[in-house]
């Protein structure tokens, strides 16, 4: 059983003052919409709706809140680059998320979730070259990977790795397939170490 299968929906955030005061430890999740950054998330916790797939690009524009253990949250960003979006909510989601990945003191780490097909997109380098100097550690996501051969997996996953190696060593990359549940227990271990989950068997005992 997934270490995140626990997580539950906490809440919706639309306005900095209102993000959790209990918070211990939490990841948030960004990408491209309809890079697969909802259904990363569904197939990480074990659970089929957990985080709404949506097939219309920027319908999140909250932060969506999910309580893994006490303190410890998953953070769902608005996808970005949602271009049919309106100016006021596009302005209202800038204003909500850079702040937010800049000052959230809480935040351990950042999931990138890139579509397999398609990686390094101008607002993924946007993305990547603006987050990467806050120093937090950040991991990519190459979903979809079950759409590529096992050859072209692995040549996107060199290139992706050697475009991440100048920004740092806290820079990482790795494939992922929801629909195969490819790569699943290497981010789960990312997750777990940023959040200090501990495994199922030591918390048992």
């Amino acid at each position: 059983m997934p270490l995140l299968q626990n997580a539950v929906f906490l809440t919706t955030v639309a306005h900095l003052r209102d993000l959790p005061t209990d918070t211990v430890a939490e990841v948030a999740f960004a990408g491209r919409s309809n890079a697969g950054k909802s259904s990363a998330l569904n197939t990480l916790a074990g659970r089929t709706r957990l985080a709404f797939v949506s097939k219309t690009p920027g319908r999140t524009q909250h932060l969506n809140y999910f309580m893994v253990a006490p303190g410890k949250y998953l953070v769902d960003l608005p996808g970005y680059g949602f271009a049919k979006a309106p100016d006021a909510i596009r302005g209202q989601w800038e204003k909500l998320l850079a702040p937010y990945l800049e000052g959230r003191s809480p935040l351990k780490g950042l999931l990138l979730i890139m579509d397999c097909r398609h990686p390094m997109t101008d607002l993924d380098c946007r993305m990547l070259n603006w987050f990467a100097p806050t120093g937090r550690p950040l991991h990519v996501l190459l979903s979809k990977a079950d759409k590529l051969s096992r050859q072209a997996q692995n040549a996107t996953l060199t290139e992706v790795r050697a475009a991440l190696k100048p920004l740092g060593a806290q820079c990482s990359a790795q494939l992922f397939s929801s629909l195969k549940k490819t790569g699943v227990a290497e981010c789960e271990s990312v997750l777990t170490h940023w959040l200090e989950l501990l495994p199922q068997n030591d918390a048992a005992s």
